[in-house]
């Protein structure tokens, strides 16, 4: 969640600072972090059934992810991370804090997980060569400096055949009135600043960089809550929150 500013590439150093001031704070389910634990299960169930259907896998296997290596991009503390590695996959959780990879590493560790954590960059795994099954942007696009190459250089990760799932929030006057105004200033969901109007991202913007460097997109779905049952569930509305799977061609 907290890839992110400097001038040369896709770190914000504001957005860095912002999420390693609540880093102690990333597996409480109530506190600042509460929005990402409740919308874990649905992007979990998509990432799983998509995944499975993508590399021929049981979705009723406890180990369905096995021989795949996958990267969480803005790892932060690790919520995503985990469930993958569970599933059997090697997974490399990347992010510019140096703060949420160390709570990351802490709460692997009670886990009894074995996960890659490192202190990086997008550009700078994609300059090493590294390349995955599965790239997750989940929840970071919105924070990072420069869309366009931190997008381009995650698709380049992305191995033939393999995927790449992003989640964020639309610029639209919808996503300011609930993602920002209803859920950090009424709701107090998250801190307030958690989300600059700016830099909301919308699809055709993650599409287009990563469509250049060969991906196609195959699925669209928009994410809503439902106060009523407290949960998160795909929709057809993409106006707020919404999500995109990539998939690259060839075995």
């Amino acid at each position: 969640m907290t890839e992110a500013r400097n001038t040369k590439g896709t770190i914000d150093d504001s957005e860095v600072a912002r999420f390693s001031a609540m880093a102690d704070e990333w597996w409480d389910p109530t506190g600042k972090f509460k929005p990402l634990h409740k919308f874990n299960p649905v992007r979990l169930a998509y990432i799983k059934e998509k995944v499975c259907e993508r590399f021929g896998r049981d979705p009723k296997s406890p180990r369905a992810f096995e021989g795949l290596r996958f990267l969480d991009i803005g790892c932060g503390g690790g919520l995503l991370s985990e469930p993958m590695a569970r599933l059997g996959a090697e997974v490399v959780g990347a992010d510019p804090s140096t703060v949420n990879i160390e709570i990351a590493k802490l709460h692997m560790q009670k886990s009894g997980l074995d996960i890659d954590y490192r202190d990086t960059a997008a550009e700078q795994l994609a300059a090493a060569g590294e390349t995955f099954d599965v790239v997750f942007n989940m929840e970071v696009v919105e924070h990072v400096a420069d869309v366009p190459l931190f997008m381009s250089e995650t698709a380049k990760m992305v191995r033939p055949g393999g995927l790449m799932f992003v989640a964020t929030i639309n610029r639209t006057l919808k996503a300011y009135a609930l993602a920002i105004v209803g859920a950090e200033y009424v709701l107090r969901w998250l801190p307030k600043g958690t989300h600059s109007y700016d830099k909301l991202v919308r699809p055709e913007e993650i599409e287009r960089p990563v469509t250049a460097e060969g991906l196609e997109i195959i699925d669209r779905t928009g994410v809503t809550y439902n106060p009523l049952l407290d949960s998160w569930n795909k929709s057809r509305d993409m106006d707020v929150n919404y999500m995109l799977l990539a998939a690259r061609t060839g075995q």
